[in-house]
C-alpha cells in the first residue's frame, strides 16, 4: 500500500477481503488490541501512527486522521466511552487503510503542537469539506469488518488462545468467507 495513492474498493466483498488479507499480514488477532493493531498498520506502512485522546468539540466530529510528511495522528473524542473510542479510532484507520485524503497535509502546524494540539488546529481541520459520503462509508466498513470478525473470532477462541474442535470447524467454514483467519 502506497502512501497517497487511494485504494479503490470495486465492491463489499472486495472491501471485505481486502480488509482481511490485511489483518493477516499484520497477524492480528482476538482478542481485538487495536494499539497494537495501530502499532502493526504503522510498521507496514512504514511510518509512525500516534493515537491522540483529544477533548473534540461537540457538536462535531468525534474523530480525526492528520496526517503529515513524518507520521500520522489519530484524534479521538476523550469524552465518551471507551467503546466508542475504539470504534472511532477504527473509522479512522478505515479512512488510512482505504488510502484517503487526510484531514491536514500542512508541515508547517505541526512545529507548533505537542505536547497538545492546538485548538485551532482542530478547528481548521473540522472545518474541512469533509469525506464524501462514499469514503465515510467505506471508512466505516473497514471499521465494522474489523470489529465484527474479532468479537466473532474471540467467540470462538477459548480462555487460554485456543479453539475447539467446533471453533476451528466455524473458523474454517467463515475463513474464505468474510472472516481474516
Amino acid at each position: 500500500m502506497k502512501a497517497g495513492a487511494r485504494r479503490r474498493w470495486r465492491n463489499d466483498l472486495q472491501l471485505r477481503r481486502g480488509v482481511k488479507q490485511l489483518l493477516r499480514d499484520l497477524d492480528i488477532g482476538a482478542p481485538l488490541d487495536v494499539p497494537l493493531l495501530c502499532e502493526r498498520l504503522a510498521q507496514h506502512r512504514g511510518r509512525p501512527i500516534r493515537l491522540v485522546s483529544y477533548p473534540l468539540p461537540t457538536p462535531g466530529a468525534f474523530g480525526l486522521w492528520i496526517g503529515t510528511a513524518e507520521e500520522d495522528y489519530v484524534l479521538y473524542q476523550r469524552d465518551t466511552t471507551p467503546a466508542h473510542q475504539e470504534h472511532i479510532i477504527l473509522h479512522e484507520l478505515g479512512h488510512i487503510i482505504s488510502d484517503h485524503s487526510s484531514d491536514e497535509d500542512d508541515d508547517d502546524i505541526w512545529s507548533q503542537i505537542f505536547p497538545d494540539i492546538p485548538t485551532a488546529v482542530v478547528l481548521r481541520a473540522l472545518r474541512r469539506e469533509g469525506y464524501d459520503l462514499a469514503a465515510e462509508r467505506e471508512a466505516e466498513m473497514v471499521a465494522t469488518v474489523i470489529k465484527e470478525w474479532a468479537t466473532l473470532l474471540d467467540r470462538l477462541e477459548t480462555g487460554r488462545g485456543k479453539q475447539t474442535a467446533a471453533g476451528r470447524r466455524l473458523s474454517g467454514a467463515f475463513d474464505d468467507h468474510q472472516g481474516w483467519l
